[in-house]
């Protein structure tokens, strides 16, 4: 549940960072790179933690969701960066 609450705010303060007006073309262009590279990265955690709690038991139950988060992430943001 927790997990839910922190992934809803880091979505929610990476959208509000990204919506203020940019006054050149060029810091537009950085900040769309900016916003792919972060939905890039958080959506392959959420993805690889999803995939990760599918596997094992108890604590390792846990393990693996942060190991697949944590790889997720890393493959989600060289794709998307």
């Amino acid at each position: 549940m927790k997990l839910k609450f922190i992934a809803f705010g880091l979505v929610s303060a990476g959208t509000l960072a990204a919506c203020g007006p940019a006054p050149t073309p060029q810091q537009q262009a950085a900040r769309q790179h900016e916003i792919a590279c972060l939905s890039g990265t958080l959506g392959g955690a959420l993805i690889g933690g999803a995939i990760g709690n599918q596997f094992g038991g108890g604590s390792g139950k846990a393990i693996l969701t942060a190991a697949g988060a944590a790889a997720g992430g890393v493959s989600g943001q060289r794709y998307a960066c």
